[in-house]
C-alpha cells in the first residue's frame, strides 16, 4: 500500500472517531438535560401549592368586633385581668366545656402552673401540677368522653398566633380542663409552610405565636384585651426543679366571669 492511500485511510478513520466522539458527548449532554429536568419536574411535583380557597376563610382572631354567635369573658388574675373572646362557632365542645366549667366556679382559685416564656402560659388545673382536670362530659356522657378526654377540634380560621386560647391535652382527643394561651412575642424561629395557612395567618405570624401546635390543639379563643398581663405571667421566675416552668410564687385565677354568651 502506498503512503497515499495509507493517508487516506488514517484520514477517514479518525473523521470516524471524531464523529463518534462528537455523537456521544451530544448524547450524554442531552441525557443529563433530561435528567435534570426530569429532577424539577418531580421536585416542583412534590411542592405543596396553596389552595386560593384558603384566602377565603373567615379569619375571627383577627377581627376587634365580638360578634353574636361568640361568647366573651374576663379572666382575673393575682397578675391582672385577661378578656377573651370564645369562637362557639369553630370550637363548640372546647367552648361549652370552658364556659359550663366557668360556671361552677371549677377555675377559681386555680393556678399557672406551666408558665414559658416566649411560649405560653398554662393553667386550668384543680391539682396545680398538670396531672388533674376532666372534662364536663367526664362520667357523664361516654359519646364524648369516655374517660380519657374529649375530641380535638381542629379549623382553618382558628390558629396558634400570639394571644390564641387553646386546649391542653396529652395527645389527640384528650382534652379535659386545661388550657393555654400562646404567649411568644416574637416571629417564629423554625420556619412553616406558608402553603398551608391563609396570608393573613402568615403576616400575623410575624409579630408572634406558635405555628407548630397548629393541627395537634384545638383554639377557641383569643385574647383582646390584657396582653400584658399575660406577659408578665410569662415572665415569672420559675422554680429549677422539674421542667422549669411552675411560677415561685403562685399566680393564681381568682374568677372568671362571663360578660356575654353567644346566641
Amino acid at each position: 500500500m502506498n503512503k497515499e492511500k495509507q493517508y487516506i485511510i488514517l484520514a477517514a478513520t479518525g473523521t470516524i472517531l471524531l464523529t463518534l466522539i462528537i455523537g456521544i458527548l451530544m448524547m450524554t449532554t442531552h441525557q443529563t438535560t433530561d435528567n435534570d429536568e426530569a429532577t424539577t419536574a418531580t421536585s416542583s411535583s412534590t411542592q405543596t401549592k396553596k389552595d386560593s380557597e384558603l384566602d377565603k376563610v373567615a379569619l375571627p382572631q383577627l377581627e376587634s368586633k365580638v360578634t353574636t354567635n361568640e361568647s366573651e369573658i374576663k379572666m382575673t388574675t393575682t397578675a391582672g385581668e385577661i378578656t377573651l373572646r370564645l369562637f362557639n362557632q369553630y370550637a363548640p365542645l372546647a367552648v361549652e366545656n370552658f364556659l359550663t366549667h366557668t360556671k361552677s366556679g371549677y377555675y377559681n382559685n386555680t393556678s399557672f402552673h406551666r408558665v414559658i416564656a416566649g411560649f405560653m402560659i398554662q393553667g386550668g388545673d384543680p391539682k396545680g401540677n398538670g396531672t388533674g382536670g376532666t372534662s364536663i362530659w367526664h362520667d357523664r356522657n361516654k359519646s364524648i368522653d369516655s374517660g380519657h378526654g374529649f375530641k380535638n377540634e381542629i379549623s382553618q380560621s382558628l390558629y396558634n398566633i400570639r394571644g390564641a386560647l387553646t386546649m391542653a391535652n396529652a395527645g389527640p382527643d384528650t382534652n379535659g380542663s386545661q388550657f393555654f394561651i400562646n404567649q411568644n412575642p416574637k416571629k417564629p424561629t423554625q420556619d412553616f409552610n406558608k402553603n398551608k395557612y391563609p396570608s393573613k395567618i402568615v403576616d400575623a405570624y410575624q409579630k408572634g405565636g406558635n405555628p407548630s401546635l397548629d393541627g395537634s390543639y384545638t383554639v377557641f379563643g383569643q385574647v383582646i384585651k390584657g396582653m400584658n398581663v399575660v406577659d408578665k405571667i410569662a415572665s415569672a421566675k420559675v422554680k429549677s426543679g422539674g421542667e422549669g416552668s411552675t411560677p415561685v410564687k403562685p399566680i393564681k385565677i381568682t374568677q372568671i366571669t362571663i360578660l356575654k354568651q353567644a346566641n
